[in-house]
């Protein structure tokens, strides 16, 4: 055998070594917990064959602690690029198989480098995390290789777009990178995010509380709105996050691909017309409005356990991928609140770095009234919405199907705030407030020295509701673009959202403003 076959040899035993990661029985253990090993995600995300590694021969170069004995495996964390549906991302996948997938200094920088390629090349970067955390044993080299990744983070926000997907335990420092990227999937039962564990708690507060309960799937979609999808299971998780990114461009420099979907743009939806209930508060689902309008009925949405007042979705309209915002009249009456206004300023704002137009869907009647929302900061919170929409440049529809009332209004992407274009079905209302607060405040007097004060105050209302309760004031003053018929929506959509597509705004010259956080 030749000098050159040796090394040909030894190089295969290096990657047999490496593709073993944390050995046969730490492998099988992971699969008992019903996870997916580091690699395993890696081959079900990219395309078959497509996948190529970064960094397998990387090694730790700690010696404290007995460190300069113990071998890890690719360092715990497998990185490398590839396809996805043909198009270009990059990856990181920490292997819990391998000293628990902790981080020190040298995964760090293996997960940094990924991260940099991606920025450099304009390629959306997935990352699976499934660490112990910290590498104690490297003190504050573990430190310093968060505090990379976490400026990374923030270098690469609005540039490209960034994806965490919880596979398992992400505790302390680990949850901030994923915090501060784009989207974050979680797997029910399997992945966990806290800053302090239930232990540290315990022991801190008296409090017992379980991991899931503390920081599970559930937990964070329905309660703290950190994560913003809950899946099933890692194959439901990784099939989610490839159709996340079939409705994103790969950097901030590009559209949205456009996807041939076969549905008819000039197709009517006669369900509409008569759709919206008679009655002012009577509820109704706007899901089904979303359905009735975009390509094949086919939406993909984030968040849909938090906030659910509001809804935020991608979905297409003759194959271009829009961001849809709209309030929910099926819960809390869709008003808006401290999360629901959270929740639509984050997407709002991630659609307007990556050139996706925004379709805002009102039906409103206010902001949620009560001392829990003042004192937990709602005029803080809801002048979010009222800046993003502002500061949006990407082309911006409003259509409101009922009611759009006082602040509200103004904050659900009004004509003020720079909508392009607005349209309103014969059912809206836009008002300072309802016809029946209206009359009282407005006729209290009247009202109260009537020799039938309940006759006269129903006139009042009926009065000040052929007035208000309307589309037409609105329009009368260019407010409202157009009025029209709900069935006729959809080619309305397509042909302003063609239009206003080679749309070019820019915003006077600052290095940031300064939103109200």
């Amino acid at each position: 055998m030749g000098r050159n076959s040796e090394k040909i040899e030894k190089l295969k035993k290096l990657r047999k070594n490496a593709l073993e990661m944390g050995g046969e029985k730490a492998v099988s253990k992971q699969h008992d917990q019903g996870k997916l090993t580091a690699r395993e995600r890696l081959d079900r995300l990219f395309d078959p064959g497509t996948f190529r590694e970064v960094d397998m021969f990387v090694k730790h170069r700690c010696v404290d602690f007995g460190m300069d004995k113990t071998d890890i495996a690719a360092d715990g964390v497998v990185t490398g690029y590839g396809y996805v549906n043909d198009r270009p991302v990059f990856a990181y996948s920490q292997d819990f198989t391998a000293r628990a997938g902790t981080l020190g200094e040298m995964h760090a920088k293996k997960i940094c480098k990924i991260m940099d390629l991606a920025h450099k090349a304009g390629a959306p970067v997935v990352g699976f995390n499934d660490s112990g955390g910290a590498r104690i044993q490297e003190g504050v080299d573990a430190l310093c290789g968060y505090g990379e990744i976490f400026y990374r983070n923030s270098t690469c926000s609005g540039v490209i777009p960034q994806i965490s997907a919880i596979m398992g335990p992400t505790a302390g420092g680990a949850v901030y990178s994923p915090a501060m990227t784009d989207w974050i999937f979680m797997v029910k039962k399997t992945s966990h995010m806290f800053i302090t564990g239930p232990q540290v708690i315990k022991s801190v507060t008296g409090e017992e509380i379980t991991f899931e309960d503390l920081g599970g799937a559930l937990t964070h979609n329905e309660k703290s709105g950190v994560a913003h999808f809950a899946c099933e299971s890692e194959d439901h998780a990784i099939d989610q996050i490839k159709e996340l990114l079939s409705y994103l461009p790969l950097n901030n420099m590009e559209d949205p691909p456009v996807v041939k979907t076969g549905d008819d743009p000039n197709r009517m939806e006669e369900s509409l017309d008569t759709f919206i209930p008679d009655d002012a508060n009577t509820a109704y689902d706007v899901k089904t409005i979303i359905e009735s309008i975009v390509d094949n009925g086919e939406y993909f949405e984030p968040h849909a356990l938090y906030a659910k007042n509001m809804v935020i979705c991608f979905a297409r309209l003759n194959g271009k991928t829009v961001g849809i915002i709209a309030n929910q009249p099926n819960f809390l009456a869709g008003c808006l609140d401290i999360d629901a206004s959270d929740k639509a300023t984050r997407f709002i704002r991630f659609c307007d770095a990556f050139n996706i137009p925004l379709l805002t869907i009102a039906d409103v009647p206010g902001y949620m009234p009560g001392s829990n929302q003042e004192w937990g900061g709602i005029i803080r919170h809801g002048a979010k919405l009222l800046w993003c929409y502002s500061e949006a440049t990407v082309p911006k529809l409003l259509l409101i199907v009922r009611k759009d009332y006082g602040g509200a209004y103004l904050a659900m992407s009004s004509k003020h705030l720079g909508a392009d274009i607005v349209f309103a079905w014969p059912s809206a209302e836009i008002a300072v407030m309802g016809a029946e607060g209206a009359a009282n405040i407005i006729h209290r007097k009247t009202i109260k020295e009537a020799d039938d004060p309940e006759a006269k105050r129903k006139e009042k209302i009926e009065e000040y509701r052929e007035l208000f309760s309307n589309p037409y004031r609105a329009a009368r003053r260019g407010y409202i673009d157009d009025v029209i018929i709900p069935s006729e929506t959809r080619p309305r959509l397509i042909e302003a959202l063609e239009i206003m597509y080679s749309k070019r705004q820019v915003l006077p010259p600052k290095k940031h403003g300064n939103i109200p956080v």
